[in-house]
Protein backbone atom coordinates (compact mmCIF):
# COMPACT_ATOMS: atom_id res chain seq x y z
CA UNK A 1 0.00 0.00 0.00
CA UNK A 2 1.23 3.34 -0.86
CA UNK A 3 1.63 6.17 1.81
CA UNK A 4 3.06 9.89 1.61
CA UNK A 5 6.12 8.75 2.10
CA UNK A 6 6.72 7.51 -1.50
CA UNK A 7 6.47 10.87 -2.62
CA UNK A 8 10.18 10.85 -3.03
CA UNK A 9 10.95 14.59 -2.93
CA UNK A 10 9.58 13.80 0.60
CA UNK A 11 12.80 12.57 1.35
CA UNK A 12 14.51 16.09 1.68
CA UNK A 13 13.05 18.88 3.59
CA UNK A 14 13.43 21.93 2.36
CA UNK A 15 16.42 24.29 3.64
CA UNK A 16 15.08 27.84 5.20
CA UNK A 17 16.34 29.69 2.48
CA UNK A 18 14.85 27.07 -0.08
CA UNK A 19 11.64 27.81 2.03
CA UNK A 20 11.39 31.46 1.48
CA UNK A 21 12.17 30.95 -2.01
CA UNK A 22 9.23 28.86 -2.27
CA UNK A 23 7.23 31.23 -0.51
CA UNK A 24 8.19 34.40 -2.71
CA UNK A 25 7.55 32.38 -6.15
CA UNK A 26 3.94 31.74 -4.26
CA UNK A 27 3.59 35.40 -3.35
CA UNK A 28 5.49 37.24 -6.50
CA UNK A 29 2.63 37.28 -8.70
CA UNK A 30 0.48 39.56 -6.18
CA UNK A 31 3.70 41.35 -4.59
CA UNK A 32 1.69 44.67 -5.36
CA UNK A 33 -1.13 43.89 -3.99
CA UNK A 34 1.39 42.65 -0.54
CA UNK A 35 3.16 45.87 -0.67
CA UNK A 36 -0.50 47.76 -0.69
CA UNK A 37 -1.48 45.81 2.48
CA UNK A 38 1.92 46.41 4.21
CA UNK A 39 1.49 50.48 3.11
CA UNK A 40 -1.79 50.41 4.91
CA UNK A 41 -0.54 48.57 7.84
CA UNK A 42 2.19 51.14 7.96
CA UNK A 43 0.20 53.74 7.79
CA UNK A 44 -1.85 52.74 10.22
CA UNK A 45 0.76 52.02 12.89
CA UNK A 46 2.10 55.61 12.03
CA UNK A 47 -1.47 57.07 13.56
CA UNK A 48 -0.58 55.75 16.90
CA UNK A 49 2.86 56.96 16.52
CA UNK A 50 1.59 60.47 16.39
CA UNK A 51 -0.52 59.97 19.22
CA UNK A 52 1.77 60.33 21.85
CA UNK A 53 2.80 63.67 20.31
CA UNK A 54 -0.70 64.71 20.49
CA UNK A 55 -0.77 63.09 24.06
CA UNK A 56 2.44 65.91 25.24
CA UNK A 57 0.50 68.46 23.57
CA UNK A 58 -2.41 68.06 25.77
CA UNK A 59 -0.39 67.98 28.84
CA UNK A 60 1.30 71.37 27.60
CA UNK A 61 -2.11 72.74 26.98
CA UNK A 62 -3.58 70.84 30.45
CA UNK A 63 -0.92 73.11 32.18
CA UNK A 64 -1.17 76.19 30.42
CA UNK A 65 -4.53 75.94 30.69
CA UNK A 66 -5.87 76.05 27.77
CA UNK A 67 -9.21 74.06 25.97
CA UNK A 68 -8.55 70.36 24.95
CA UNK A 69 -11.33 70.10 22.25
CA UNK A 70 -9.48 70.89 19.61
CA UNK A 71 -7.18 68.29 20.11
CA UNK A 72 -9.22 65.82 21.22
CA UNK A 73 -11.20 66.60 17.58
CA UNK A 74 -7.73 66.23 15.77
CA UNK A 75 -7.28 62.63 17.71
CA UNK A 76 -10.46 61.28 16.59
CA UNK A 77 -10.27 61.79 13.18
CA UNK A 78 -6.33 60.46 13.43
CA UNK A 79 -8.19 57.50 14.88
CA UNK A 80 -11.20 56.87 12.48
CA UNK A 81 -8.78 57.78 9.52
CA UNK A 82 -6.13 54.68 10.75
CA UNK A 83 -8.50 52.44 11.52
CA UNK A 84 -10.41 52.80 8.33
CA UNK A 85 -6.96 52.46 6.58
CA UNK A 86 -5.92 49.38 8.35
CA UNK A 87 -9.45 47.63 7.93
CA UNK A 88 -8.44 48.16 4.01
CA UNK A 89 -4.79 47.02 4.27
CA UNK A 90 -6.63 44.28 6.16
CA UNK A 91 -9.18 43.10 3.69
CA UNK A 92 -6.48 43.42 0.35
CA UNK A 93 -4.01 41.55 2.18
CA UNK A 94 -7.06 38.84 2.57
CA UNK A 95 -8.15 38.63 -0.79
CA UNK A 96 -4.70 38.06 -1.72
CA UNK A 97 -4.02 35.45 -0.06
CA UNK A 98 -7.06 34.07 -1.36
CA UNK A 99 -5.67 34.37 -4.42
CA UNK A 100 -2.30 32.97 -3.72
CA UNK A 101 -4.64 30.06 -2.73
CA UNK A 102 -6.67 30.35 -6.17
CA UNK A 103 -3.30 30.65 -7.95
CA UNK A 104 -1.36 27.41 -6.15
CA UNK A 105 -4.84 25.30 -7.19
CA UNK A 106 -4.80 26.19 -10.36
CA UNK A 107 -1.24 25.04 -11.06
CA UNK A 108 -0.98 21.97 -9.08
CA UNK A 109 -4.40 20.96 -10.91
CA UNK A 110 -3.01 21.27 -14.15
CA UNK A 111 0.18 19.60 -13.23
CA UNK A 112 -1.41 16.47 -11.17
CA UNK A 113 -3.69 15.66 -14.42
CA UNK A 114 -0.89 15.45 -16.56
CA UNK A 115 1.58 13.04 -14.10
CA UNK A 116 3.06 10.51 -15.77
CA UNK A 117 1.67 7.11 -14.37
CA UNK A 118 5.01 6.03 -12.96
CA UNK A 119 4.96 8.79 -10.54
CA UNK A 120 0.95 8.96 -9.82
CA UNK A 121 1.12 4.82 -9.07
CA UNK A 122 3.57 5.68 -6.01
CA UNK A 123 1.50 8.37 -3.97
CA UNK A 124 -1.79 8.15 -2.78
CA UNK A 125 -4.51 10.08 -4.21
CA UNK A 126 -5.36 11.30 -1.11
CA UNK A 127 -2.44 12.69 -0.35
CA UNK A 128 -2.62 14.54 -3.78
CA UNK A 129 -6.13 15.71 -2.67
CA UNK A 130 -4.67 17.17 0.96
CA UNK A 131 -1.86 18.90 -0.85
CA UNK A 132 -4.33 20.76 -3.10
CA UNK A 133 -6.84 21.52 -0.51
CA UNK A 134 -4.93 21.83 2.93
CA UNK A 135 -1.49 22.69 2.30
CA UNK A 136 -3.37 25.43 -0.21
CA UNK A 137 -4.86 26.87 2.50
CA UNK A 138 -1.96 26.97 4.69
CA UNK A 139 -0.79 29.69 2.48
CA UNK A 140 -3.26 31.91 3.44
CA UNK A 141 -1.70 33.19 5.99
CA UNK A 142 2.00 32.73 5.53
CA UNK A 143 1.47 34.25 2.06
CA UNK A 144 0.38 37.88 2.98
CA UNK A 145 -0.33 38.05 7.01
CA UNK A 146 2.33 37.24 8.05
CA UNK A 147 4.98 38.92 6.20
CA UNK A 148 3.20 41.98 6.74
CA UNK A 149 2.46 41.62 10.69
CA UNK A 150 6.30 40.75 11.03
CA UNK A 151 7.38 43.92 9.21
CA UNK A 152 4.79 46.26 10.54
CA UNK A 153 4.60 44.90 14.03
CA UNK A 154 8.77 44.66 14.39
CA UNK A 155 8.38 48.72 13.99
CA UNK A 156 5.95 49.02 16.70
CA UNK A 157 7.33 46.91 18.96
CA UNK A 158 10.47 48.74 18.51
CA UNK A 159 8.75 52.23 19.07
CA UNK A 160 7.24 50.77 22.16
CA UNK A 161 9.72 48.72 23.81
CA UNK A 162 12.02 52.00 24.87
CA UNK A 163 8.58 53.23 26.83
CA UNK A 164 7.04 51.88 30.26
CA UNK A 165 4.42 52.71 32.15
CA UNK A 166 2.75 52.38 35.25
CA UNK A 167 -0.74 51.15 35.42
CA UNK A 168 -4.07 52.59 37.38
CA UNK A 169 -6.66 50.62 37.66
CA UNK A 170 -9.24 53.20 37.32
CA UNK A 171 -8.04 53.47 33.62
CA UNK A 172 -7.53 49.94 33.09
CA UNK A 173 -11.21 49.62 33.99
CA UNK A 174 -11.99 52.32 31.49
CA UNK A 175 -10.24 50.17 28.96
CA UNK A 176 -11.76 46.80 29.73
CA UNK A 177 -15.13 48.44 29.52
CA UNK A 178 -14.30 50.04 26.29
CA UNK A 179 -13.25 46.16 25.41
CA UNK A 180 -15.90 44.96 26.32
CA UNK A 181 -18.43 46.87 24.51
CA UNK A 182 -16.27 46.34 21.26
CA UNK A 183 -15.95 42.37 22.21
CA UNK A 184 -20.15 42.57 22.34
CA UNK A 185 -20.14 44.20 18.34
CA UNK A 186 -17.39 41.53 17.33
CA UNK A 187 -19.70 38.58 18.56
CA UNK A 188 -22.51 39.78 16.21
CA UNK A 189 -20.17 39.43 13.22
CA UNK A 190 -18.63 35.94 13.96
CA UNK A 191 -21.87 33.82 12.79
CA UNK A 192 -21.38 35.57 9.88
CA UNK A 193 -18.19 34.42 9.57
CA UNK A 194 -18.71 30.82 10.82
CA UNK A 195 -21.45 30.71 7.72
CA UNK A 196 -18.90 32.31 5.20
CA UNK A 197 -16.14 29.70 6.44
CA UNK A 198 -18.62 26.83 6.65
CA UNK A 199 -19.70 27.36 2.56
CA UNK A 200 -15.50 27.51 1.92
CA UNK A 201 -15.11 24.65 3.76
CA UNK A 202 -17.69 23.02 2.01
CA UNK A 203 -16.14 24.01 -1.60
CA UNK A 204 -13.14 22.74 -0.91
CA UNK A 205 -15.14 19.46 0.38
CA UNK A 206 -16.35 19.53 -3.73
CA UNK A 207 -12.76 20.37 -4.57
CA UNK A 208 -11.90 16.97 -2.66
CA UNK A 209 -14.64 14.64 -4.18
CA UNK A 210 -14.22 15.90 -7.85
CA UNK A 211 -10.37 15.26 -7.77
CA UNK A 212 -11.16 11.60 -6.04
CA UNK A 213 -13.36 11.36 -9.16
CA UNK A 214 -10.47 12.02 -11.63
CA UNK A 215 -7.95 10.31 -10.17
CA UNK A 216 -9.88 7.16 -8.98
CA UNK A 217 -10.14 6.56 -13.18
CA UNK A 218 -6.86 8.29 -13.79
CA UNK A 219 -6.19 6.06 -16.81
CA UNK A 220 -9.94 6.46 -18.11
CA UNK A 221 -9.21 10.29 -17.88
CA UNK A 222 -6.14 10.23 -19.71
CA UNK A 223 -6.95 7.88 -22.60
CA UNK A 224 -9.75 9.62 -23.05
CA UNK A 225 -7.46 12.82 -23.57
CA UNK A 226 -9.88 14.61 -21.17
CA UNK A 227 -7.11 16.30 -18.99
CA UNK A 228 -8.21 19.85 -20.49
CA UNK A 229 -11.91 19.28 -19.69
CA UNK A 230 -11.31 17.85 -16.04
CA UNK A 231 -8.50 20.43 -15.47
CA UNK A 232 -11.49 23.19 -16.46
CA UNK A 233 -14.00 21.32 -14.25
CA UNK A 234 -11.50 21.07 -11.19
CA UNK A 235 -10.66 24.92 -11.41
CA UNK A 236 -14.69 25.40 -11.49
CA UNK A 237 -14.89 24.35 -8.45
CA UNK A 238 -11.63 26.14 -7.32
CA UNK A 239 -12.90 29.01 -8.11
CA UNK A 240 -16.11 28.66 -6.15
CA UNK A 241 -14.25 27.98 -3.39
CA UNK A 242 -12.38 31.12 -3.87
CA UNK A 243 -15.48 33.18 -3.75
CA UNK A 244 -16.59 31.96 -0.27
CA UNK A 245 -12.78 32.77 0.98
CA UNK A 246 -13.31 36.46 -0.65
CA UNK A 247 -17.19 36.14 1.52
CA UNK A 248 -15.63 35.14 4.70
CA UNK A 249 -12.36 37.15 3.92
CA UNK A 250 -14.20 40.40 4.23
CA UNK A 251 -15.78 39.70 7.85
CA UNK A 252 -12.70 38.70 9.48
CA UNK A 253 -10.97 42.04 8.08
CA UNK A 254 -13.61 43.68 9.90
CA UNK A 255 -12.95 40.95 13.49
CA UNK A 256 -9.07 41.71 12.66
CA UNK A 257 -9.47 45.62 12.62
CA UNK A 258 -11.35 45.75 15.99
CA UNK A 259 -8.82 45.07 18.52
CA UNK A 260 -7.14 47.62 17.23
CA UNK A 261 -10.26 49.99 17.02
CA UNK A 262 -10.87 48.95 20.55
CA UNK A 263 -7.31 50.09 21.76
CA UNK A 264 -7.88 52.84 19.39
CA UNK A 265 -10.94 53.43 21.67
CA UNK A 266 -9.28 52.79 24.76
CA UNK A 267 -7.48 55.12 24.60
CA UNK A 268 -9.59 58.28 23.70
CA UNK A 269 -11.47 57.36 26.92
CA UNK A 270 -8.43 56.52 29.43
CA UNK A 271 -6.79 60.34 27.57
CA UNK A 272 -10.44 61.53 28.41
CA UNK A 273 -11.06 60.47 32.12
CA UNK A 274 -7.20 60.37 32.55
CA UNK A 275 -6.90 64.12 31.45
CA UNK A 276 -9.78 64.64 34.29
CA UNK A 277 -7.87 62.60 37.02
CA UNK A 278 -4.90 64.39 35.97
CA UNK A 279 -6.46 67.45 36.44
CA UNK A 280 -7.76 66.95 39.56
CA UNK A 281 -4.72 65.87 40.88
CA UNK A 282 -5.31 61.92 41.45
CA UNK A 283 -2.52 60.83 39.55
CA UNK A 284 0.48 62.37 37.98
CA UNK A 285 0.52 62.74 34.02
CA UNK A 286 3.47 60.80 33.85
CA UNK A 287 1.39 57.60 34.52
CA UNK A 288 -1.54 58.60 32.02
CA UNK A 289 1.83 58.75 29.22
CA UNK A 290 3.24 55.53 30.69
CA UNK A 291 -0.47 53.99 30.50
CA UNK A 292 -0.98 55.00 27.02
CA UNK A 293 2.54 53.90 25.74
CA UNK A 294 1.88 50.34 26.87
CA UNK A 295 -1.69 49.83 25.55
CA UNK A 296 -0.56 50.99 22.07
CA UNK A 297 3.30 50.06 21.84
CA UNK A 298 3.76 46.71 23.52
CA UNK A 299 0.82 45.17 23.49
CA UNK A 300 -0.41 44.84 19.78
CA UNK A 301 3.37 44.48 18.43
CA UNK A 302 3.74 41.51 20.58
CA UNK A 303 0.96 39.65 19.14
CA UNK A 304 1.72 40.72 15.75
CA UNK A 305 4.67 39.35 15.89
CA UNK A 306 3.81 35.93 17.87
CA UNK A 307 1.14 35.71 15.64
CA UNK A 308 3.72 35.96 12.42
CA UNK A 309 6.21 33.15 13.86
CA UNK A 310 3.22 31.29 14.49
CA UNK A 311 1.71 31.25 10.89
CA UNK A 312 5.27 31.10 8.91
CA UNK A 313 5.94 27.83 11.24
CA UNK A 314 2.66 26.14 10.13
CA UNK A 315 2.86 27.17 6.41
CA UNK A 316 6.47 26.27 6.14
CA UNK A 317 5.17 22.64 5.94
CA UNK A 318 2.67 23.25 3.27
CA UNK A 319 5.11 25.72 1.38
CA UNK A 320 7.45 22.84 1.48
CA UNK A 321 4.80 19.80 0.35
CA UNK A 322 3.01 22.39 -2.51
CA UNK A 323 7.43 22.56 -4.10
CA UNK A 324 7.70 19.10 -3.82
CA UNK A 325 5.06 18.41 -6.87
CA UNK A 326 6.84 20.50 -9.31
CA UNK A 327 9.22 18.05 -9.12
CA UNK A 328 7.13 14.92 -10.58
CA UNK A 329 7.30 14.49 -13.82
CA UNK A 330 4.15 14.96 -16.42
CA UNK A 331 3.40 14.59 -19.69
CA UNK A 332 3.49 17.48 -22.34
CA UNK A 333 0.32 18.69 -23.69
CA UNK A 334 1.25 17.88 -26.71
CA UNK A 335 4.77 17.07 -28.15
CA UNK A 336 6.51 18.12 -31.16
CA UNK A 337 6.62 15.82 -34.57
CA UNK A 338 4.67 13.75 -36.71
CA UNK A 339 0.76 13.89 -36.45
CA UNK A 340 -0.37 10.90 -38.47
CA UNK A 341 -3.45 11.94 -40.71
CA UNK A 342 -4.83 8.52 -41.93
CA UNK A 343 -7.89 7.03 -41.21
CA UNK A 344 -9.25 3.76 -41.40
CA UNK A 345 -7.36 0.71 -39.13
CA UNK A 346 -4.44 1.44 -37.35
CA UNK A 347 -1.94 -0.81 -37.69
CA UNK A 348 0.81 -1.92 -34.64
CA UNK A 349 3.92 -3.13 -34.57
CA UNK A 350 6.85 -4.43 -31.67
CA UNK A 351 10.27 -4.21 -32.69
CA UNK A 352 12.32 -6.05 -29.88
CA UNK A 353 10.17 -4.07 -27.43
CA UNK A 354 11.81 -4.18 -23.65
CA UNK A 355 10.24 -2.52 -20.72
CA UNK A 356 10.31 -2.46 -17.25
CA UNK A 357 8.58 -0.13 -14.65
CA UNK A 358 12.06 1.81 -13.09
CA UNK A 359 15.50 0.87 -13.26
CA UNK A 360 16.45 -1.09 -10.25
CA UNK A 361 13.21 -3.24 -11.17
CA UNK A 362 13.49 -6.88 -13.66
CA UNK A 363 12.26 -6.22 -17.02
CA UNK A 364 8.57 -7.35 -17.82
CA UNK A 365 8.68 -7.22 -21.22
CA UNK A 366 11.76 -8.73 -22.78
CA UNK A 367 12.61 -8.56 -26.51
CA UNK A 368 8.49 -8.57 -27.34
CA UNK A 369 8.37 -8.49 -31.22
CA UNK A 370 5.05 -9.25 -33.48
CA UNK A 371 3.16 -7.40 -35.79
CA UNK A 372 -0.57 -6.56 -36.30
CA UNK A 373 -0.99 -5.22 -39.87
CA UNK A 374 -4.49 -3.43 -39.51
CA UNK A 375 -7.93 -4.46 -39.12
CA UNK A 376 -8.92 -7.74 -37.57
CA UNK A 377 -9.19 -9.53 -34.45
CA UNK A 378 -5.48 -10.04 -32.54
CA UNK A 379 -6.10 -11.63 -28.59
CA UNK A 380 -3.27 -11.91 -25.80
CA UNK A 381 -3.49 -14.70 -24.13
CA UNK A 382 -0.85 -16.27 -21.32
CA UNK A 383 -0.35 -17.24 -18.01
CA UNK A 384 -0.95 -14.04 -15.07
CA UNK A 385 1.71 -11.94 -15.18
CA UNK A 386 3.16 -12.49 -18.56
CA UNK A 387 2.78 -8.79 -19.49
CA UNK A 388 -0.16 -8.80 -21.58
CA UNK A 389 -1.72 -5.49 -20.19
CA UNK A 390 1.40 -4.25 -20.39
CA UNK A 391 1.16 -4.25 -24.06
CA UNK A 392 -1.77 -2.08 -24.34
CA UNK A 393 0.16 0.75 -21.46
CA UNK A 394 2.82 1.14 -23.78
CA UNK A 395 0.56 1.73 -26.91
CA UNK A 396 -1.24 4.44 -24.96
CA UNK A 397 2.50 6.11 -23.56
CA UNK A 398 1.20 5.72 -20.28
CA UNK A 399 5.01 4.48 -19.94
CA UNK A 400 7.47 4.80 -22.42
CA UNK A 401 9.39 2.01 -23.51
CA UNK A 402 12.97 0.80 -22.31
CA UNK A 403 14.28 -0.74 -25.22
CA UNK A 404 12.91 -1.70 -29.07
CA UNK A 405 10.38 0.64 -30.54
CA UNK A 406 6.33 0.65 -30.67
CA UNK A 407 5.16 1.92 -34.20
CA UNK A 408 1.46 2.81 -34.78
CA UNK A 409 0.93 3.30 -38.45
CA UNK A 410 4.71 2.59 -39.08
CA UNK A 411 5.87 5.89 -36.72
CA UNK A 412 7.06 5.40 -33.08
CA UNK A 413 4.66 6.45 -30.21
CA UNK A 414 7.58 8.69 -29.41
CA UNK A 415 7.08 10.78 -32.61
CA UNK A 416 3.14 10.87 -32.01
CA UNK A 417 1.93 13.77 -30.10
CA UNK A 418 -0.25 12.02 -27.20
CA UNK A 419 -3.40 13.91 -27.97
CA UNK A 420 -3.33 12.46 -31.88
CA UNK A 421 -2.30 9.25 -30.26
CA UNK A 422 -4.86 8.68 -28.08
CA UNK A 423 -7.31 10.13 -30.08
CA UNK A 424 -7.39 7.66 -31.94
CA UNK A 425 -7.38 4.33 -29.70
CA UNK A 426 -10.92 3.30 -27.54
CA UNK A 427 -9.38 1.47 -24.53
CA UNK A 428 -11.44 -0.81 -22.13
CA UNK A 429 -9.75 -1.45 -18.75
CA UNK A 430 -9.97 -4.75 -16.51
CA UNK A 431 -11.87 -2.88 -13.90
CA UNK A 432 -14.13 -0.79 -16.74
CA UNK A 433 -14.38 2.47 -14.43
CA UNK A 434 -17.55 4.64 -14.16
CA UNK A 435 -17.29 8.07 -13.28
CA UNK A 436 -19.93 9.68 -11.37
CA UNK A 437 -22.36 11.60 -12.76
CA UNK A 438 -25.43 10.51 -15.35
CA UNK A 439 -24.99 7.76 -17.73
CA UNK A 440 -24.87 9.88 -20.73
CA UNK A 441 -21.61 11.56 -19.54
CA UNK A 442 -19.56 8.44 -19.41
CA UNK A 443 -20.74 7.52 -22.58
CA UNK A 444 -19.69 10.67 -24.29
CA UNK A 445 -16.35 11.40 -21.88
CA UNK A 446 -14.48 10.40 -24.71
CA UNK A 447 -15.95 11.94 -26.84
CA UNK A 448 -17.78 14.94 -26.04
CA UNK A 449 -18.86 16.41 -29.60
CA UNK A 450 -20.92 12.53 -29.89
CA UNK A 451 -24.30 12.99 -31.69
CA UNK A 452 -27.60 11.50 -30.03
CA UNK A 453 -27.90 9.38 -33.09
CA UNK A 454 -24.55 8.18 -32.16
CA UNK A 455 -25.34 7.35 -28.71
CA UNK A 456 -28.45 5.43 -29.72
CA UNK A 457 -26.18 2.91 -31.77
CA UNK A 458 -24.06 2.20 -29.57
CA UNK A 459 -26.60 1.65 -27.21
CA UNK A 460 -28.27 -0.80 -29.34
CA UNK A 461 -25.09 -2.95 -30.35
CA UNK A 462 -24.08 -3.30 -26.80
CA UNK A 463 -27.33 -4.35 -25.47
CA UNK A 464 -27.73 -1.38 -23.22
CA UNK A 465 -30.88 0.04 -24.77
CA UNK A 466 -32.88 -1.60 -22.29
CA UNK A 467 -31.07 -0.30 -19.25
CA UNK A 468 -31.74 2.87 -20.86
CA UNK A 469 -35.31 2.54 -20.86
CA UNK A 470 -36.13 1.37 -17.30
CA UNK A 471 -33.54 4.10 -15.61
CA UNK A 472 -36.24 6.76 -13.85
CA UNK A 473 -34.30 9.78 -16.39
CA UNK A 474 -33.45 7.26 -19.14
CA UNK A 475 -29.49 8.70 -19.84
CA UNK A 476 -29.88 11.30 -17.95
CA UNK A 477 -29.75 8.97 -14.72
CA UNK A 478 -27.53 9.75 -12.28
CA UNK A 479 -25.04 6.09 -12.41
CA UNK A 480 -23.63 6.81 -8.12
CA UNK A 481 -20.30 7.04 -7.36
CA UNK A 482 -17.82 4.84 -9.62
CA UNK A 483 -21.43 3.68 -11.07
CA UNK A 484 -22.43 2.67 -7.65
CA UNK A 485 -25.81 1.84 -8.96
CA UNK A 486 -24.95 -0.87 -12.11
CA UNK A 487 -24.04 -4.00 -11.60
CA UNK A 488 -20.40 -5.14 -12.64
CA UNK A 489 -21.88 -6.51 -16.20
CA UNK A 490 -23.60 -3.11 -16.68
CA UNK A 491 -20.16 -0.92 -15.70
CA UNK A 492 -18.75 -3.42 -18.27
CA UNK A 493 -20.96 -3.05 -21.30
CA UNK A 494 -20.84 0.93 -20.60
CA UNK A 495 -17.05 1.24 -20.75
CA UNK A 496 -17.18 -0.69 -23.89
CA UNK A 497 -20.18 1.62 -25.44
CA UNK A 498 -17.47 4.70 -24.11
CA UNK A 499 -15.15 3.18 -26.35
CA UNK A 500 -17.32 2.47 -29.44
CA UNK A 501 -18.98 6.06 -29.44
CA UNK A 502 -15.31 7.53 -30.08
CA UNK A 503 -14.93 5.47 -33.14
CA UNK A 504 -11.37 4.67 -32.41
CA UNK A 505 -9.11 3.52 -35.29
CA UNK A 506 -7.48 0.95 -32.46
CA UNK A 507 -9.67 -0.38 -30.22
CA UNK A 508 -7.71 -2.06 -26.98
CA UNK A 509 -10.32 -4.17 -24.62
CA UNK A 510 -8.53 -5.57 -21.67
CA UNK A 511 -10.51 -8.66 -20.43
CA UNK A 512 -13.62 -5.96 -21.27
CA UNK A 513 -15.99 -9.09 -20.76
CA UNK A 514 -14.83 -10.84 -18.28
CA UNK A 515 -18.08 -9.70 -15.52
CA UNK A 516 -21.04 -10.55 -18.59
CA UNK A 517 -23.18 -13.47 -18.89
CA UNK A 518 -23.59 -15.76 -21.69
CA UNK A 519 -26.24 -14.06 -23.26
CA UNK A 520 -24.98 -10.45 -23.22
CA UNK A 521 -21.02 -11.73 -23.74
CA UNK A 522 -22.32 -13.14 -26.94
CA UNK A 523 -23.84 -10.19 -28.14
CA UNK A 524 -20.77 -8.18 -27.66
CA UNK A 525 -18.66 -10.89 -29.11
CA UNK A 526 -20.45 -10.60 -32.53
CA UNK A 527 -20.28 -6.52 -31.51
CA UNK A 528 -16.44 -6.87 -31.61
CA UNK A 529 -16.87 -9.08 -34.53
CA UNK A 530 -18.29 -6.54 -36.21
CA UNK A 531 -16.35 -3.35 -35.50
CA UNK A 532 -12.91 -5.46 -36.53
CA UNK A 533 -14.10 -5.52 -39.94
CA UNK A 534 -13.07 -1.76 -39.77
CA UNK A 535 -11.30 -0.89 -36.97
CA UNK A 536 -7.93 -2.60 -35.50
CA UNK A 537 -9.03 -4.78 -32.47
CA UNK A 538 -6.93 -6.29 -29.68
CA UNK A 539 -8.08 -8.37 -26.56
CA UNK A 540 -6.76 -9.73 -23.35
CA UNK A 541 -9.05 -12.55 -22.50
CA UNK A 542 -9.08 -15.75 -21.15
CA UNK A 543 -12.08 -16.93 -22.15
CA UNK A 544 -12.29 -19.56 -25.22
CA UNK A 545 -15.02 -18.50 -26.47
CA UNK A 546 -13.19 -14.88 -26.97
CA UNK A 547 -9.84 -16.03 -28.17
CA UNK A 548 -10.64 -18.90 -30.40
CA UNK A 549 -12.39 -17.02 -33.72
CA UNK A 550 -9.45 -14.27 -33.65
CA UNK A 551 -7.86 -13.33 -36.58
CA UNK A 552 -4.52 -14.25 -34.91
CA UNK A 553 -3.52 -14.93 -31.40
CA UNK A 554 -0.35 -13.84 -29.52
CA UNK A 555 1.04 -16.32 -26.71
CA UNK A 556 3.27 -14.59 -24.01
CA UNK A 557 4.83 -15.91 -21.64
CA UNK A 558 7.15 -14.44 -18.35
CA UNK A 559 7.09 -10.82 -20.95
CA UNK A 560 8.38 -12.67 -23.88
CA UNK A 561 6.14 -13.78 -27.23
CA UNK A 562 6.23 -17.45 -27.31
CA UNK A 563 4.08 -18.50 -30.37
CA UNK A 564 1.96 -16.27 -32.77
CA UNK A 565 -1.09 -17.89 -34.86
CA UNK A 566 -4.36 -18.79 -35.36
CA UNK A 567 -6.27 -21.39 -32.58
CA UNK A 568 -6.45 -24.42 -34.72
CA UNK A 569 -2.62 -23.76 -35.45
CA UNK A 570 -1.45 -23.06 -31.88
CA UNK A 571 -3.68 -25.86 -30.41
CA UNK A 572 -0.96 -28.59 -32.44
CA UNK A 573 2.10 -26.58 -32.09
CA UNK A 574 2.26 -24.66 -28.52
CA UNK A 575 2.02 -27.05 -25.06
CA UNK A 576 1.03 -23.78 -23.42
CA UNK A 577 -1.84 -23.06 -25.50
CA UNK A 578 -3.20 -25.75 -25.94
CA UNK A 579 -2.85 -26.27 -21.60
CA UNK A 580 -4.36 -22.78 -21.44
CA UNK A 581 -7.01 -23.71 -23.91
CA UNK A 582 -7.41 -27.21 -21.68
CA UNK A 583 -7.83 -25.67 -18.67
CA UNK A 584 -8.39 -21.76 -18.03
CA UNK A 585 -10.45 -21.19 -21.42
CA UNK A 586 -12.64 -24.25 -20.96
CA UNK A 587 -13.55 -23.70 -17.41
CA UNK A 588 -13.83 -19.94 -17.73
CA UNK A 589 -11.62 -18.69 -14.96
CA UNK A 590 -9.31 -15.13 -15.77
CA UNK A 591 -6.24 -15.60 -13.09
CA UNK A 592 -4.97 -12.32 -12.26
Amino acid sequence: MNTASDLAPDDAALSARETFKALYAQVRPHRWAVALGLLCALLGAAGGLLQPLATKALVDRLGSGGTIAGILLVLTAVVILSTVVEAIGAFVLERTAESVVLTARRTMIGRMLRLRLTDWERIPPGDLMSRVTSDTTLLRAVSTQAVVSAASGAVAFVAAIVLMALLDAVLLSVTLGVVAVLGGAVALVMPKIARSTERSQEAVGELSVALERTFGAFRTVKSSGAEDREIGRLDAASQRAWQHGVQSAKWEAVVGSADGFAVQLAFLAVLGIGGARVASGAIPVSTLIAFLLYLFYLMEPVYKLVDAVSNYQEGAAAISRIAQVDGLATEPAALPGRDAAAEGPASVRFEQVSFRYRADQSLIHQQVSFDVPGAGMTAFVGPSGAGKSTVFALIERFYEVTGGRLLIDGIDVRDWSLPRLRSAIGYVEQDAPVLAGTLRDNLVFAAPGATDDAIRDVLVRTKLDTLVERLPHGLDTPVGHRGSTLSGGERQRIAIARALVRKPRLLLLDEATSQLDAVNELALRDTVAEVSRETTVLVVAHRLSTVKDADRIIVMEAGRVRAVGNHDDLLVRDDLYAQLAATQFLTGLSPR
